[in-house]
């Protein structure tokens, strides 16, 4: 499957429904899934930051964040859940789940750059006690374990994007995400390239669906589908 429009931060707009993208089709490698590209927009990002203060672009935009602290409240997630930020780029939902009451939150990136920007982010809005790590998550030897949730928006995207080795980064990332969370812990993943129907399918081992957040929906072609999915699992043994 071929990603018609790369952004800066890894979507692929298609004009594919749901229904044209319902098998777990490999897409076209990308730049987007090499640290080297992220490595350069962090760096870049950070240089904005230090220079005018401004953090950078939010992937998915802010009502992804909003999108998915709401189902936390509704959720009645505590306080003091260990929760975990797969991919934190600029720190902003660390920042955000700061806001909103959380007080355990460790955020982890590949990326230096990211990871100083984050740091950098979050020192700028007072929050010292936030955790953030320069880690690979699909090698991250078992350092990231018993958190109660865990947050992707658009690193298993990325994962699925590189040149060199994506179908089995994608099984390093389901296992490392089984790894990471403690049983019953909940896992919130946003992806704008793969659907409901390829995500239900790629974590079906180790994971009980729970439901599908309502994201903004388009027609064409007189069908209905979605840019972006966002779904709520949980690990089960």
């Amino acid at each position: 499957m071929e990603v018609a429009t790369e952004s800066p931060h890894g979507c692929g707009n298609s004009s594919d429904t749901e229904e044209d993208r319902d098998s777990d089709t490999d897409f076209g490698p990308s730049k987007l899934g090499t640290k080297e590209y992220w490595e350069a927009t962090y760096q870049n990002e950070l240089e904005t930051f230090k220079d005018v203060g401004d953090v950078g672009e939010i992937w998915f935009g802010e009502e992804s964040m909003t999108r998915v602290l709401r189902w936390m409240d509704k959720t009645t997630i505590p306080e003091n859940s260990a929760i975990l930020d797969i991919g934190t780029g600029n720190g902003a939902f660390l920042v955000e789940l700061a806001k909103h009451g959380y007080k355990n939150l460790t955020g982890i990136d590949y990326s230096p750059a990211s990871v100083e920007l984050a740091r950098n982010v979050l020192q700028a809005e007072d929050l010292t006690d936030v955790t953030v790590k320069e880690m690979d998550f699909l090698n991250c030897q078992g350092e990231l374990k018993d958190f109660d949730v865990c947050i992707d928006k658009g690193t298993f995207d990325a994962i699925s994007l590189n040149p060199e080795n994506a179908k089995e980064g994608k099984k390093l990332y389901v296992q490392a995400v089984k790894d990471a969370l403690k049983d019953r812990g909940f896992f919130a993943i946003t992806s704008c390239n793969w659907t409901k129907a390829q995500l239900l399918n790629r974590f079906s081992e180790g994971f009980e669906f729970v439901q599908e957040l309502p994201t903004p929906s388009f027609q064409f072609g007189g069908k209905t589908g979605s840019s972006v999915a966002a779904l709520i699992f949980k690990r089960v043994l």
